[in-house]
């Protein structure tokens, strides 16, 4: 029996496959009107589209839970009746595949209000439809704009924002929640001292840099029914402070197992491993499975579940990940894109037999009979 297509309970919730879909955002939304942060056609075969091809866990994009928080102006967001109608029925879709239905909730912090990849990377003004980003410090984004920093009545807002936006994502059908703490977006942001220089009670030891992220934890927590999961992704590194040519501090792996201790305590079930993001000059050396030993290292030292992220490539890799403990579970991310059928491709690898929906399996094994 493959390990990797073994179920993971979290919580009450059994998730049928340790292979996940990572949430990509597709910068696909209206700009603007009634329509702004809405998903659309295009996200609903996208994302209904991966669950038919058999991941486990289907998680949506990085989701704006204010209209300041998107990465971009065409990125989704959830904090009006219309988006979360859409919503609704994307998450109906990932579920009647047998996939669970996930979402990110995020605020983009430092590094919003920019414009789509594919055509530039440069700040969308104002003029344009964008908006002044907000940070835990008037610090900017390499290229980007000065901040504004956040007094602390808007980081308590800010605390209800997310907590309003996860019961809003409940009530469209989501059964796992993921708060957006990586890759240098708010959350991050106020977690690594290479950003968060304030001197207030959110900045400067670690505990208060750690105060916002946890209170958002509570809040979302105190809203998600206690036999659902919330997830966390984590940059588990700035990877600054282990170059040793990179005089700056930042967040390091010893970091990040610390927060993982904390996190649990809080509530969360499951520590989703990323890394980097903070700075755009950061020296990191990108090979296959390299961000997973900091997800080994945190499910080993603490015992918090983990899933594991960035350029993991094929089944045979997946599954040793999983089979010898390093992550319980695999984001695949670019190579979904590639083929949305991977986890299917995956199980064929591995000789377990891929589940895949009705109305393709049987003209399969026709093929596969007459062959």
């Amino acid at each position: 029996m493959s390990a990797l297509f073994t179920p993971l309970t979290l919580r009450s919730l059994e998730i049928p496959n340790r292979v996940w879909m990572s949430p990509m955002c597709m910068y696909s939304a209206a700009h603007e009107g009634p329509e702004a942060g809405v998903p659309t056609d295009f996200h609903l075969t996208h994302l209904a589209g991966r669950a038919a091809g058999g991941a486990g866990l289907v998680m949506a994009e990085a989701t704006g839970v204010r209209p300041d928080g998107r990465i971009s102006p065409w990125d989704l967001g959830l904090w009006n009746d219309r988006q979360q109608e859409a919503f609704t029925r994307i998450a109906a879709a990932i579920a009647s595949h047998g996939s669970v239905p996930a979402i990110q909730i995020a605020h983009a912090g430092r590094k919003a209000s920019t414009d789509r990849p594919w055509l530039a990377d440069r700040y969308v003004p104002e003029s344009e439809g964008g908006w002044t980003a907000v940070a835990p410090s008037a610090a900017a984004f390499d290229g980007l704009p000065v901040p504004h920093e956040l007094t602390e009545d808007e980081i308590r807002q800010l605390v209800r924002d997310f907590a309003a936006t996860a019961e809003r994502a409940l009530a469209a059908g989501f059964r796992v929640v993921e708060i957006h703490g990586a890759h240098g977006y708010l959350i991050n942001s106020f977690l690594s001292p290479a950003a968060n220089h304030r001197t207030d009670s959110y900045g400067g030891s670690w505990e208060n840099r750690l105060r916002f992220p946890l209170q958002v934890v509570d809040a979302v927590r105190a809203v998600w029914p206690d036999e659902l999961p919330v997830l966390f992704r984590t940059s588990a590194t700035d990877w600054l402070t282990e170059n040793p040519e990179d005089p700056r501090e930042g967040w390091t792996g010893d970091d990040t197992v610390r927060l993982a201790a904390e996190l649990a305590a809080h509530g969360v079930d499951l520590l989703d491993v990323s890394s980097g993001g903070l700075v755009r000059d950061a020296a990191i050396s990108a090979h296959p499975g390299y961000q997973v030993p900091f997800a080994d290292r945190v499910r080993r030292t603490t015992g918090l579940p983990t899933s594991a992220v960035g350029l993991i490539l094929d089944a045979g890799q997946a599954e040793e990940i999983v089979a010898s403990g390093r992550a319980d579970a695999v984001m695949i991310g670019r190579e979904m894109l590639r083929d949305p059928h991977w986890a299917h491709h995956a199980a064929d690898a591995l000789a377990t037999g891929p589940r895949w929906p009705e109305q393709y399996g049987y003209a399969l094994a026709r093929r596969t009979a007459k062959a």
